[in-house]
């Protein structure tokens, strides 16, 4: 057998899993579900250990020894003979929230389960595996033991609340779907004042590994179950005055229809698209590092490719392959399930920026734009007004290319209408100095307002054709706008406006361009070909030509590799 210890931080409690070696082909975990302390852990071991020496009393071998240690299970495959399990043996600490620790894989080592005494060999198990490992699950996994990376902050502060709130209004205790609550045993009986953990289920579509933890999700303790994240996570320190502000980026990238670029265009039938990727940035005060206690806050948008049925056909290797709609949806049905996830996540109203071409010789990028308006306007005939899709179009390109006007500017003007709509998450109420100098901008923000705080309600949802270049600098205007607002409402500056070439924005541009870069990579296997500086026109000379290296390198990239 292989057995499985493991611990919380401090060392204090440890849970024990059974792995049993003689099953050929299925997999046998047993969970004794009992949590042991660290003397009775080592009793067990030093049990197990003497129990199963070849000769008793034989001092030399061991009847145990250590394979490996880790910091989590990834989760256990199958192919063709036995099962694997998947684990962690590296990790990165890459943010902070809340004293929650996220954490980025760094290595991973797969351990074959059954023993080589009851292995039945196939011939093609290797080709099955080296395919599996072509995933490097060093590039850019995120997992966090305490914190939900499935859900944006505003879901996981609000569920915190629940509970509470349910266990004042009910005497008895009924547990609400959300979440499980698991009773700590033996304090229950104290007058009925239990000890809870909340555990919300994660958010399937960004979880990477659902499918293998599957097999061990009904048998073993929640504990043991680790959710994996795949896209970015950065985070920066700001210090206004002394205080030690945290600006973190998350991007989650959707699980259900994942693939590169040209290969995975638009939806499918399940309306997911390709490319699609949630952005939060969260700011908070380190100086108070509590969930209940601390201030947090916290903005999201998405990226997604356009949602209807195309695809680009690659086999032409021209650098630009024409687009094709490759079947009619006179109905809009991907659009609407699309949509239908949407609103379930975020509310309305839903804010599409759509930065594709509108004006071309010839028909390229237009076909998805006029698609995508014909969509919108007959679904929004079945949404009250008040709820409806709200889309702008804005050709970037168009206005990039004009000598009249700053593309930032137009951009920032849009931001300011988008942020006005959704409002954004923060968990404190409005700070007294709002009452005494009056914001106009402040007092006509949208969103939900309660008595902790306000909500963000609705999302924007921006694309371009790859959703890479432009829509990372929309995105970070938008970014940008929010921002203002979050440090504003954490009584960080008096207005809430900020200014380029400032070091918060300088600090916060890095983040965003980093989260382009590697969002990009691993969609369009090159880093970003245009940043926020090449739309401020203020970048140098020598940045065309690396320009120009990317382009090349992304048409490489697509064509060949």
């Amino acid at each position: 057998r292989y057995f499985l210890v493991g611990s919380n931080p401090a060392e204090t409690k440890y849970r024990v899993l059974k792995i049993d070696r003689t099953e050929p082909k299925d997999l046998v975990v047993i969970d004794d579900k009992h949590v042991y302390t660290q003397q009775e852990v080592r009793e067990l071991l030093g049990r197990l250990d003497l129990g199963n020496r070849t000769k008793i009393g034989q001092k030399g071998s061991s009847g145990l020894s250590r394979a490996v240690s880790a910091f989590g299970v990834v989760g256990f495959v199958r192919f063709l003979e036995g099962y694997y399990i998947v684990l962690i043996t590296k990790r990165r600490k890459m943010a902070d929230i809340g004293g929650h620790a996220i954490y980025k894989i760094e290595d991973t080592n797969m351990i074959y389960i059954p023993n080589d005494s009851v292995r039945v060999t196939h011939p093609d198990e290797a080709r099955y595996l080296r395919i599996f490992q072509n995933v490097d699950l060093s590039s850019n996994f995120y997992f966090s033991y305490s914190y939900d990376l499935s859900h944006s902050l505003q879901y996981n502060l609000t569920v915190l609340r629940m509970p509470l709130e349910a266990l004042k209004t009910e005497t008895n205790q009924t547990r609400q779907e959300s979440f499980d609550i698991f009773e700590d045993e033996g304090l229950s009986t104290q007058g009925g004042s239990g000890v809870f953990g909340i555990c919300s289920k994660p958010y399937e579509k960004y979880v990477w590994n659902g499918k293998l933890l599957e097999a061990v999700k009904s048998t073993v303790h929640r504990d043991w179950l680790l959710y994996i994240i795949h896209g970015f996570c950065g985070q920066s320190k700001l210090l206004i005055y002394g205080r030690p502000i945290y600006v973190t980026l998350i991007a989650r990238r959707s699980s259900k229809f994942a693939g590169t670029r040209f290969l995975k265009r638009g939806a499918n039938c399940e309306g997911d698209v390709a490319n699609e990727v949630e952005t939060e940035q969260i700011l908070y005060d380190a100086s108070v590092m509590s969930f209940s206690a601390g201030s947090y806050s916290s903005y999201v948008q998405v990226r997604g490719s356009v949602p209807l049925y195309w695809s680009q056909d690659i086999s032409t290797m021209m650098p630009k392959p024409p687009i094709t709609l490759d079947q009619a949806d006179p109905f809009a049905h991907v659009a609407a399930l699309h949509f239908d996830q949407m609103l379930q996540r975020f509310g309305s109203p839903i804010i599409i920026l759509n930065l594709v071409k509108e004006r071309e010789k010839r028909k390229h990028e237009r076909i998805l734009s006029e698609e995508l308006v014909a969509a919108v306007t007959y679904l929004n005939q079945f949404l009250p007004p008040e709820h409806a899709i709200i889309y702008i179009p804005w050709d970037m390109a168009k206005y990039t290319k004009s000598k009249l006007c700053n593309v930032l500017d137009r951009l920032n003007v849009i931001a300011e209408s988008v942020v006005k709509k959704t409002g954004f998450f923060v968990n404190r109420p409005d700070s007294y100095c709002s009452i005494l100098r009056p914001d106009e901008k402040w007092k006509e923000l949208g969103g939900y307002v309660v008595s902790t705080g306000r909500l963000q309600t609705g999302v924007l949802r921006t694309n371009c054709v790859d959703c890479l270049d432009r829509t990372n600098t929309a995105q970070f205007m938008v970014g940008k706008c929010a921002l203002a607002y979050q440090l504003y409402s954490l009584g960080l500056i008096d207005k809430p406006n900020l200014q380029f070439d400032t070091d918060a924005v300088r600090l916060f541009e890095e983040l965003y361009e980093d989260h382009g870069d590697t969002l990009s990579l691993q969609y369009g296997g090159s880093q970003l070909v245009h940043r926020v500086k090449t739309y401020r026109k203020i970048a140098p000379w020598t940045q065309h030509s690396k320009d120009i290296m990317q382009t090349l390198s992304r048409y490489y990239s697509n064509a060949f590799s």
